[in-house]
């Protein structure tokens, strides 16, 4: 082989030139994901949660009792509180306004410097909030009334337009930011979403107890865009929705709000708010006739999702603190084991919040509190507050007890229970359930079980499936509502477990995702109420005893078609009326031709204009009621071929408001269930 002469092109060196530096803002907009954790809708709303942190610490400080967000005409948001308003006198190291410099530099604010700093509380760390909105907004003004005069700023992209200068006198005092974010970073759209706003700041209102905190939708209202200077729109703004929360019970209004669709085991709500060296705590719980535990944490004001320090302490304490009791009392008896940590949890609905001048998170997010002073001073104040309450309040301690000694003692049978069936299953060398198909692949990835209802559905899908990836359960009739159900009396249904013992994971406390032995697990119920209830049954027993199943992302819910059309030799499917029409309108018939009884009917015929009539091919459409209607090819192309198939993917974006519904939807309070089918009727799709 000749060799060639032509030359490699010459690499250029890796020196100090070939380090990108990006300055100011720059870094947001290029990794705005570091910032926000997203653009996608959760990041858009953190924007708001950014700005609207600053005007609640100023609250939390003492420095004002009233904030108002407003959601304005064309994507803007306006945020309002009546505190200090931010500083605008020039800054000694950046020699520009300090409000120039927390706009459009990273890390800056009043929130470092301990005792020193603007804030000995803040739920900000990293100083990052309104600098970063700035950058992801197309226009950003802030309104500072302070001191007599009012001054205002505005910015393009994070880059400011001029100096801050003053506009007038004012007799007020506060801050007001107005931002529209950037399509180009959020292109998922600009649409703000009502009820989350709603929820968000419901929830901040309990826990800035004494401070008004208002929502006001002016989106319709063009006018009201012009009254920006203004310090609260609300007064202007008449004729649009608006909302204001304003709790002086804090903690225990919040505790008082997420029982009032269960019912509570003991008549008092333990509070307790009290300071410890500098770490200031605040506790609130109830017990409720419920097996789940429902305990919210936050840390200077700050959702912590995932908890934290904070709620070690407060299980530590809890756990102690109800033994004590328990044995002082001679209600636990001597032959009575110590309550566990699951035993004290089961039925508990509790609030837990700390506030320190350092705080530590594990990463920007907050998801959960890393500071170690936080758990010492939780278990310390938690832990005596509750001695007391105990003493203090001997019916209440009783009934708490009584329902804890119940949790143990359901514990002990539904770990024979649990115990019973894994010893069955290794009796049997871990036999799979006898209805369950199973596919040829040992690969957990590659892996697919499809869950069907009753025999005929499980005929057609295990004929049509591809038996290397698929896996076919059939379950017969409803499964046990399991919101109410202890793991005992849920593994005595021979369905569930079948599911279980399928699924691959166990149960409970020896529950093992990474045993997981399909890692794509398909709710394949029909497009009929039925369907949908056993789905929503389905979904409860997921929810509740397998939920990292569902935060892992392994739930999907397939998605058959609602129609078959046909035209002489081309078939369609169609998942929707809308669809339908399309199709029809696509294969020669248009919607308007259809006649109603074809609506109602599994099949039926439409005919094109009478002269087509008797040389085109009729339109034929099945109206499909459920899988075991559909023959073995039909269900792999609609619904299991991979290429071709719609899976939605279950995930929960709230789960807080997901418990919640599941409450109303699946417990025993009928009066809350009855109200919520009243109040969301209109928005149901009926198949009747």
């Amino acid at each position: 082989m000749a060799k060639t002469t032509e030359k490699e092109p010459k690499q250029k060196a890796y020196d100090a030139s070939s380090i990108t530096v990006l300055e100011g803002l720059e870094p947001v907009r290029k990794r705005p994901g570091m910032y926000i954790g997203t653009t996608g809708p959760d990041g858009l709303h953190h924007l708001i949660w950014e700005i609207f942190d600053n005007a609640r610490d100023e609250a939390m400080g003492g420095h004002a009792d009233d904030i108002e967000v407003a959601l304005l005409p064309d994507g803007y948001v306006r945020v309002a509180d009546n505190g200090r308003g931010v500083p605008v006198g020039i800054h000694p190291k950046t020699k520009v306004s300090a409000l120039e410099t927390i706009m459009t530099t990273l890390h800056a604010g009043g929130k470092f410097g301990g005792e020193d700093s603007g804030y000995k509380v803040s739920g900000g760390l990293h100083g990052v909030g309104a600098s970063v909105v700035n950058a992801l907004s197309v226009h950003t003004r802030v309104v500072v009334h302070q001191d007599g005069g009012m001054h205002t700023q505005e910015y393009k992209i994070g880059k400011p337009l001029a100096k801050v200068k003053k506009v007038g006198a004012t007799k007020e005092h506060g801050t007001i930011v107005l931002f529209k974010p950037d399509a180009t970073i959020f292109k998922e759209g600009v649409e703000w979403n009502w009820e989350k706003v709603l929820a968000h700041l419901r929830q901040q209102a309990y826990l800035v107890k004494g401070t008004r905190i208002s929502l006001v939708d002016a989106r319709a209202g063009a006018d009201v865009i012009s009254k920006w200077e203004q310090l609260f729109l609300r007064d202007y703004a008449l004729g649009v929705p608006s909302i204001t929360f304003y709790f002086e019970g804090g903690l225990k209004s919040l505790v008082a709000y997420h029982n009032k669709h269960q019912t509570p085991v003991h008549k008092n709500i333990f509070y307790v708010d009290r300071q410890l060296d500098t770490v200031s705590v605040e506790v609130a719980l109830q017990y409720v006739d419920d097996i789940t535990s429902r305990i919210t944490a936050f840390a200077n004001n700050t959702y912590n999702s995932e908890g934290g320090t904070h709620i070690t302490g407060f299980k530590t304490a809890l756990t102690r603190s109800l033994n004590t009791y328990g044995r002082n009392a001679n209600l636990l008896k001597e032959k009575d084991e110590n309550f566990t940590g699951d035993d004290v949890l089961e039925g508990i609905t509790a609030v837990v919040s700390v506030k320190l001048p350092e705080i530590q998170f594990e990463g920007q997010t907050k998801a959960k509190l890393g500071s170690v002073e936080a758990q010492g001073a939780v278990a310390t104040v938690f832990g005596e507050a509750l001695g007391a309450f105990l003493e203090e309040n001997p019916d209440d301690a009783r009934a708490i007890v009584n329902k804890v000694l119940l949790a143990l003692k359901a514990r002990k049978a539904a770990k024979a229970a649990k115990d019973s069936v894994l010893r069955k299953g290794a009796l049997e060398g871990m036999t799979l359930p006898g209805k369950l198909a199973d596919c040829q692949t040992k690969s957990a990835e590659e892996g697919e079980l499809f869950i069907v209802e009753g025999d005929s559905a499980g005929g057609s899908s295990k004929q049509g499936r591809d038996r290397r990836t698929q896996a076919i359960l059939p379950l017969r009739g409803k499964i046990l509502n399991v919101e109410r159900a202890r793991i005992d009396r849920m593994l005595a249904s021979v369905e569930i477990r079948a599911l279980v013992i399928a699924m691959g994971t166990a149960i409970g406390d020896v529950f093992d995702l990474s045993k997981l032995r399909y890692h794509k697990i398909i709710i394949a119920t029909d497009a009929d109420v039925d369907g949908a209830h056993i789905r929503t049954l389905l979904l409860t027993l997921l929810y509740r005893h397998f939920r990292p199943i569902i935060d892992g992302g392994f739930v999907y819910i397939a998605q058959p078609p609602l129609y078959k059309i046909t035209k002489g030799k081309a078939v369609a499917y169609a998942y929707s009326d809308k669809e339908k029409a399309e199709v029809l309108k696509e294969l020669g018939a248009a919607a308007s031709e259809v006649s109603e009884n074809m609506l109602e009917s599994e099949e039926s015929v439409v005919e094109e204009e009478a002269v087509a009539a008797r040389k085109a091919p009729k339109v034929n459409i099945q109206r499909y009621k459920g899988l075991g209607e559909m023959n073995p090819s039909e269900l792999w192309e609609t619904t299991m071929d991979p290429a071709r198939r719609v899976l939605k993917q279950v995930n929960v974006e709230d789960a807080e408001a997901a418990d919640r519904i599941f409450d109303i939807l699946m417990g025993t309070d009928v009066a809350s269930r009855k109200s919520f089918i009243q109040s969301n009727a209109k928005l149901a799709n009926l198949d009747v």
